[in-house]
């Protein structure tokens, strides 16, 4: 099995190296607590903010990354850190992967950005799944989860499990718990949330993870920060994908529509 830690933090706006910090002491409770991966909340690295986003952000050339990498090595700890990154002719909102002794890589980029990101950022142009230890493991970044399409192309492309870096804003836990669950039972895998908490729009945090039937193993309360573990089981999703049937029975084609003429 897999042990997969989600933070809830808050990020400061605009403190890369305060945020950096904060990232390495979470990656070292992680490893302590047996954690094999862990994954942060959305823009972790500079906090979710329109100003911020504006200004000067983290370069794709990931030469401000070693004090991540550097504790990854150290613990052996795989890390998902989402950060907005600039790539000279243009910005997107990001995935970087660290694997100990290997070099980070800009891994993801997140494919569903909202009205106000599409001012800023450029969509990513593909999934991203990556084998931890003998889980295959989906990138998404908030609004991704959002479309069924993305976690359920993921799980056609062999995942077990779809994290998610999430910055909900207040009034959206109902929709952001509907959704994440129905992405877990939908497709028969295991789903783990890490949300930001305050900062300038005092997002709500909910990391919480789901089995593959849907329902909630581990759930943090809103706006306190926290490590939320949850263990990865294949042969759990197996059964259930076996049980529920919706996986098995599932159509690549449901064919051309027909349209009937009104009554």
């Amino acid at each position: 099995m897999l042990r997969v830690a989600a933070v809830q933090a808050q990020a400061v706006p605009g403190d890369l190296a305060g945020n950096l910090a904060a990232t390495v002491a979470w990656i070292d409770q992680a490893a302590d607590r047996g954690a094999a991966l862990v994954v942060f909340p959305e823009a972790f690295t500079t906090g979710y903010d329109e100003d911020v986003f504006a200004g000067a952000l983290p370069s794709a050339d990931l030469a401000w990354c070693e004090p991540v990498q550097a504790a990854a090595d150290r613990t052996r700890v795989v890390v998902f850190l989402s950060t907005p990154l600039d790539h000279g002719t243009h910005r997107t909102l990001s995935t970087v992967v660290f694997r100990p002794g290997r070099a980070p890589v800009a891994a993801y980029d997140k494919q569903h950005l909202d009205e106000g990101e599409q001012r800023l950022f450029t969509p990513g142009e593909h999934g991203t799944t990556m084998l931890v230890e003998d889980v295959n493991v989906a990138l998404s970044i908030c609004y991704d989860a959002s479309f069924p399409e993305h976690a359920a192309q993921a799980a056609v492309d062999g995942a077990d499990l779809y994290v998610n870096s999430g910055a909900y804003f207040p009034g959206g836990e109902h929709r952001r718990d509907l959704q994440l669950a129905a992405r877990a039972l939908d497709n028969g895998l295991y789903v783990v949330h890490a949300g930001l908490i305050g900062g300038s729009h005092d997002f709500v945090g909910g990391s919480a993870a789901f089995d593959p039937e849907g329902q909630v193993l581990e759930q943090l309360p809103a706006g306190v920060e926290g490590l939320l573990l949850v263990d990865v089981d294949r042969i759990r999703i197996a059964q259930v994908r076996v049980e529920q049937r919706m996986w098995l029975y599932r159509r690549s084609s449901l064919g051309k529509r027909h349209y009937l003429p009104g009554a």
